[in-house]
């Protein structure tokens, strides 16, 4: 009797015939190509044929049923204690605000209520909540009654200003006026400090890692918040009210002061910055500086993308801070605590929600996965494990899978919709319905 042993050659061709490799390579292309540059072709190939090509897509669907969809699946957590802040801040401003009217106010509400349903839109307007509770609270603290606000202190900076310096340093460096120095101050004060945070977010969106411009626009809006209510609840006097009125007592009916943007105004031969800061929300809001906090955190969250840029990022502070001090809107320590806030609100992020960057990816398409941790600093959260299906949630702060691991997995299609805009997802897309 014959028997078939099971390595015959057509044994073995049916049992091997099922396995199919997905690329027709040779066995000998392994050891043609080096490791480090298969590894890279497989990335690419997966990004474009994988659902990780979700990863750095945007959301295109109109349907509010697919939000609706996502918030049920929703896994509540004390991170969502910030949207309650966000929402008795905004109430708080709408109801104390004459401005505009009932019914423009009721327009907005619902527009921007429509614009988190939507998810083409929630994509970009949940992120930007913070920044716009932050514009809208700091213009209606010109309405809030002097009699609701606690006293105003005068001779607080300066006398820190002396302990830690002891000079005054802005009246030093404001001793000197020209006309050049007024163009080399009001450039970046009055003009390149208001553009820079968009033009941060684009970089940042076009050119870091997904999910970095959206938690840059939280982290940025929610340390402006902070410092606006800092300053609500500690006024205190700037440079330009001790030229003034030296260390007499202050009262909110005094008007605020351009110092010296005015001399900037008759250089342009029209009134641009004396009408707006005569009538400021918050004359008193010397410190903490948000000039200066915004520079820092601009410049800590470009570094991270742009590491090599860095000087160039760390300049464009010195600068603002000099501006500051030369137009006698802003004491040494002021601008001290605001880089000191927006430090500490970046270090948080990006410790436990800031995508690391891959230095072999150039565009927000190459990426195919994402980690976050920082393990420079002993923050980091595990090495890279292989994707798995993850279930990020944009409302949450951190997803409790995205925390474990470390890593942002390449998303399906039954992963929520959320996950891409919250402060800490990897992604600031959506994966394709």
């Amino acid at each position: 009797m014959r028997t078939t042993s099971p390595f015959s050659s057509r044994n073995a061709q049916a049992i091997f015939s099922k396995s199919k490799l997905p690329f027709s390579w040779s066995p000998s292309l392994p050891v043609l190509i080096p490791h480090r540059i298969r590894r890279k072709l497989r990335s690419r190939i997966r990004s474009r044929q994988s659902p990780s090509s979700s990863l750095s897509s945007l959301q295109t669907s109109f349907s509010p049923a697919d939000t609706l969809r996502t918030l049920r699946a929703h896994r509540w957590s004390f991170y969502d204690g910030q949207y309650l802040i966000l929402i008795i801040l905004a109430t708080f401003s709408l109801s104390i605000t004459p401005f505009p009217g009932p019914f423009i106010k009721t327009a907005v509400v619902t527009l921007l209520l429509t614009s988190l349903i939507l998810p083409i839109t929630r994509q970009f307007f949940l992120p930007f909540l913070p920044i716009g509770t932050w514009l809208f609270f700091f213009y209606a603290c010109g309405f809030i009654p002097g009699d609701w606000r606690p006293p105003i202190w005068v001779r607080v900076l300066p006398a820190l200003e002396n302990i830690f310096y002891g000079a005054n340093i802005s009246n030093i460096l404001s001793a000197h006026k020209n006309t050049l120095l007024d163009v080399l101050a009001g450039l970046p004060y009055g003009f390149i400090h208001f553009g820079a945070p968009a033009f941060c977010t684009l970089c940042l969106f076009f050119f870091s890692p997904p999910g970095t411009a959206p938690l840059f626009a939280r982290s940025f809006g929610y340390m402006n918040l902070i410092g606006v209510t800092i300053q609500l609840l500690f006024p205190c006097s700037p440079p330009w009210y001790e030229n003034l009125y030296g260390l007499a007592p202050a009262n909110y009916s005094m008007p605020g002061s351009p110092a010296g943007l005015a001399r900037v105004d008759l250089i342009l031969g029209f009134d641009m910055f004396t009408s707006r800061f005569t009538a400021s929300p918050m004359v008193f809001g010397a410190f903490p500086s948000l000039h200066s906090g915004s520079a820092t955190i601009e410049a800590l969250f470009m570094s991270h993308a742009f590491p090599r840029l860095q000087t160039l990022f760390i300049a464009y502070t010195l600068w603002i801070w000099w501006a500051t001090m030369y137009l006698s809107h802003h004491y040494a320590v002021d601008l001290v605590g605001g880089s000191l806030l927006s430090g500490i609100i970046f270090y948080i992020a990006k410790a436990k929600f800031l995508p690391r960057v891959q230095k072999d990816k150039k565009w927000r398409w190459d990426y195919d996965f994402t980690e976050t941790g920082d393990t420079e600093y002993g923050y980091a959260l595990a090495d890279f494990q292989p994707a798995v299906p993850t279930d990020g949630d944009e409302w949450t702060v951190g997803s409790s899978s995205s925390l474990s691991t470390g890593t942002s997995s390449p998303i399906d299609e039954a992963q929520s919709l959320w996950e891409g805009e919250t402060l800490a997802s990897q992604s600031d897309t959506e994966p394709q319905r």
